[in-house]
């Protein structure tokens, strides 16, 4: 009989997963998209980020900083603590002057450096260095996204619809997003906003 674990994609490659999913937001702001849009889309980012840090301090790095010793969980962490203060600045930044597309531009740069560190260290050696728990880590991390979802959908939801007012800004559907489009669905949409149809492919 299949374990929950057993079924539940390993842990490196739902970090990878968050990874793409950062990126393709990133490359859906596009300095002459609408300011509701740009905003909607940063602040969406800005929760898919804060989301993932908590992730990776709380199951992944823990444990592989166990398995292996030389694994450096501090620089890590550096990172997220700079991701996290150019959320704030994201965040303060008004999408109707240049101070919000200058704000993300900074925080892409940063999380590039971030995910190309990741993908080219630390995730090859998580998969050297403990094959066996990649499953087992994978749900762990899987249970804890759900509970930090839960208490954002409402405004993941929100950021969502307002990335959508663009007519030519397409939402990526990734794991952060359509976890908190599940969890409104099964309350009965207490607390979130009605959500448009998300399109397939970008809007022309």
């Amino acid at each position: 009989m299949n374990t929950p674990q057993a079924l539940m994609p390993s842990v490196t490659n739902m970090i990878r997963l968050d990874h793409t999913h950062a990126m393709s937001t990133f490359h859906q702001y596009k300095r002459d998209t609408p300011p509701r849009a740009k905003r909607g889309l940063a602040d969406h980012l800005c929760l898919a980020l804060e989301i993932h840090a908590e992730l990776e301090e709380q199951v992944f790095y823990p444990a592989l900083r166990a398995a292996d010793p030389d694994f450096d969980a501090q620089h890590s962490v550096q990172d997220h603590q700079e991701i996290r203060e150019l959320i704030a600045r994201v965040r303060n930044a008004d999408e109707h002057t240049p101070a919000l597309d200058e704000a993300v531009q900074a925080l892409m740069r940063v999380v590039m450096h971030h995910v190309a560190d990741e993908e080219t260290q630390v995730l090859p050696a998580a998969e050297a260095r403990m094959p066996e728990r990649l499953g087992e880590l994978g749900w762990e991390m899987t249970k804890l996204r759900t509970r930090l979802v839960a208490g954002r959908a409402p405004a993941i939801a929100s950021s969502a619809a307002r990335a959508l007012s663009g007519n030519k800004v397409a939402l990526a559907l990734g794991g952060v997003l359509g976890l908190a489009l599940a969890l409104a669905a099964s309350r009965g949409g207490r607390g979130a906003r009605a959500m448009p149809r998300l399109p397939a492919t970008r809007l022309h």
